[in-house]
């Protein structure tokens, strides 16, 4: 008898105080009444509205890159990363002295000599910003000292890019695998 007697009652705390403590469902009022549904989050304020656009799930952490480059009068060097549509990185370069400078990016699979131009500034020290590759191919940039001395320049980018090149004229293109993460250590 006193089983039995356990069980209802047990049933009864189940379905009158666990349920909607716990699950947000009140048969019998009884959670509304107790002020138990908010314990499930059941009359509580609606979810909070989230937009589908603005965030883009990358596969794999972003990388650190840092290089410089020293130009001689009428020297020229490109430096790209690797990205695929979507993928993007944050930059700051500058220079020791004015440099022609262009941003632009190469498509997969386009004609060789093909390039989609984001910028061109004739006369440059530095240039900050943020980039998203509209499809994928190599992205980066252009330098030219049309000056009378040599010049450095100095690029910090963070993306999601794992490999980059570095093409100079009379030299194979130099592919470089990007591994620094924020988590390594960065003099």
């Amino acid at each position: 008898m006193a089983t039995l007697i356990a069980l209802a009652v047990a049933g009864i705390v189940l379905v009158a105080v666990v349920l909607p403590a716990e699950y947000d469902i009140d048969p019998l009022g009884t959670g509304e009444m107790l002020g138990l549904v908010v314990l499930s989050g059941g009359g509580a304020e609606p979810a909070i509205p989230v937009r589908a656009d603005g965030l883009i799930d990358q596969p794999a952490g972003y990388r650190l890159d840092t290089r410089s480059f020293d130009l001689e009068p009428g020297e020229f060097v490109e430096f790209k990363y690797r990205l695929e549509a979507g993928q993007a990185m944050v930059y700051s370069w500058a220079a020791s002295y004015w440099v022609r400078s262009e941003m632009h990016s190469e498509a997969d699979g386009a004609p060789e000599g093909t390039a989609e131009f984001f910028e061109v500034v004739e006369r440059a020290l530095r240039r900050n910003g943020s980039y998203v590759a509209p499809f994928p191919g190599i992205h980066g940039w252009y330098w030219l000292n049309e000056t009378d001395r040599p010049v450095t320049v100095t690029l910090h980018a963070s993306g999601f890019f794992e490999v980059a090149a570095e093409f100079r004229e009379g030299v194979p293109p130099v592919s470089y695998d990007i591994m620094t993460t924020p988590g390594d250590s960065v003099p």
